[in-house]
């Protein structure tokens, strides 16, 4: 009793630290509001209580695209496994049902058998006209309820296989979240390391080409440092926009991790890949920053981007490799620029890794 009594105390301080944090504020009261400041006064959730007070020190405040952006990036991806957690319950549930039906209609099936063999054995012994009557009757009956329960059994299955289907597509759906980055809504790492798996085993059996982009952004810690993770935040999803809107059709994108990203380009040779790269390059400096709390305008972003293409007994750590150090040759001879293995800068950042 005791310990109930302690966690109702704990979990009502929790509460009221929410609501006072809310109500100092000034925000609204809605639950992603509440949910926000409820974990915030758990503690549980680090890096949130950090964006939390490093955006208050600098503003004195959390607007409500403050508090959409903190729900988005550090709380709403760790709903997916409760969800999955439900969904898997609710299948088992839904098996556990149709298991008892089953085994209902299985003793009505015998007790039906046993009837049967009993009729007969009856209809041979039957010495007048109402005595074979009566067992008839009894057929009749036993008949009538064993129809009834494969009536119900049929029902019953056929609203499980609804159900089942439903929720599989819930999996799905759930399976697709926990491939996709959160923040930027590209596929995120697992996601585009299972990809490029596949991708490399189909082009070097096919022998078609295959192209790998992997860009960073430039200068994004000066982001942070001077605005903000909040703004750090907005300046991944400003480049993952660009992407989609650049990126169509078979190719692969994703969040390769922090501020780096990565593109698959399948049945593409590397002057192709060039011309892909140079395009979100462009697509992402012709968007402007604007801090959404201010409205205050922040300069424009750059990138910059290796490019290699698989050549045959590669695996997908040399791909990798080959388009990492051409970033780091575009970071290292000036940023906001485009550099592949076939370029002389390519060839002095490989010499400088290996001396």
């Amino acid at each position: 009793m005791v310990k109930v009594l302690d966690e109702h105390e704990r979990t009502m301080a929790f509460a009221e630290v929410a609501l006072g944090q809310i109500r100092s504020l000034r925000q609204t009261a809605i639950p992603r509001n509440y949910e926000i400041w409820y974990v915030y006064a758990t503690g549980y959730n680090a890096p949130l209580n950090k964006i939390i007070n490093e955006t208050l020190a600098r503003h004195g405040k959390l607007t409500e695209a403050d508090l959409e952006q903190i729900y988005e990036t550090y709380l709403s991806h760790i709903k997916t496994t409760d969800r999955i957690d439900k969904v898997g319950a609710r299948v088992i549930g839904e098996i556990d049902d149709v298991m008892k039906v089953l085994g209902d209609a299985l003793g009505m099936t015998g007790s039906y058998d046993a009837s049967l063999s009993g009729a007969t054995e009856r209809l041979s012994s039957a010495k007048s006209r109402e005595q074979i009557k009566a067992i008839v009757e009894t057929l009749v009956r036993s008949t009538s309820e064993m129809r009834e329960t494969n009536k119900a059994l049929e029902d019953r299955l056929t609203l499980s296989r609804n159900e089942i289907s439903n929720l599989q597509q819930s999996l799905e759906a759930i399976r697709a979240e926990s491939l996709t980055d959160p923040l930027t809504g590209l596929g995120n790492r697992k996601y585009f390391d299972r990809m490029i798996g596949m991708a490399v085993q189909s082009a070097l059996a096919s022998g078609e080409p295959l192209s790998l982009l992997l860009f960073d952004i430039d200068h994004f810690k000066s982001f942070n440092d001077s605005y903000g993770h909040l703004t750090g935040d907005q300046v991944l999803r400003l480049v993952g926009l660009s992407m989609k809107q650049t990126i169509k059709g078979q190719d692969i994108t994703a969040r390769y991790g922090g501020e780096e990203f990565a593109v698959l380009l399948p049945n593409t040779a590397l002057r192709q890949a060039l011309t892909v790269a140079d395009h979100i390059r462009r697509a992402v400096m012709a968007k402007e920053l604007k801090k959404k709390s201010t409205g205050e305008i922040l300069g424009r972003v750059t990138i910059s981007v290796g490019v290699s293409m698989l050549k045959p007994g590669d695996d997908t750590d040399a791909l990798i490799e080959r388009a990492d150090a051409c970033l780091y040759a575009a970071k290292r001879n000036g940023r906001n620029r485009v550099i592949c293995e076939a370029d002389p800068e390519f060839a002095v950042e490989t010499h400088s890794r290996v001396a």
